[in-house]
């Protein structure tokens, strides 16, 4: 499944905000796994910490709790629909 641009946008801002130098953008969908063994990003808690907060400052959208967090950095598809959800998204 193609990634929808907001994914898109997401992914080059994690490789961006993480350091993600060796990323095949394009090779990639948007249901990938974020953090964790599974994720093709080599992505871990602390940079889903990393994440978070640069969600936070670039959409203005929060993720209120660990339990949360978890849920909404499962893949792009999941953390581009939550942040069109919280009205972070610019039309």
């Amino acid at each position: 499944m193609p990634m929808e641009p907001l994914e898109r946008e997401l992914l080059e801002l994690i490789c961006t905000t993480c350091n993600l130098r060796e990323v095949e953008i394009d090779r990639l969908e948007g249901d990938i796994p974020l953090i964790g063994p599974d994720s093709p990003l080599g992505t871990d808690s602390l940079d889903a910490l990393e994440i978070a907060v640069t969600v936070q400052q670039h959409y203005g959208v929060r993720m209120d709790s660990e339990n949360n967090s978890r849920v909404v950095l499962q893949s792009l598809a999941s953390l581009a629909a939550y942040i069109r959800e919280q009205g972070g998204a610019k039309p």
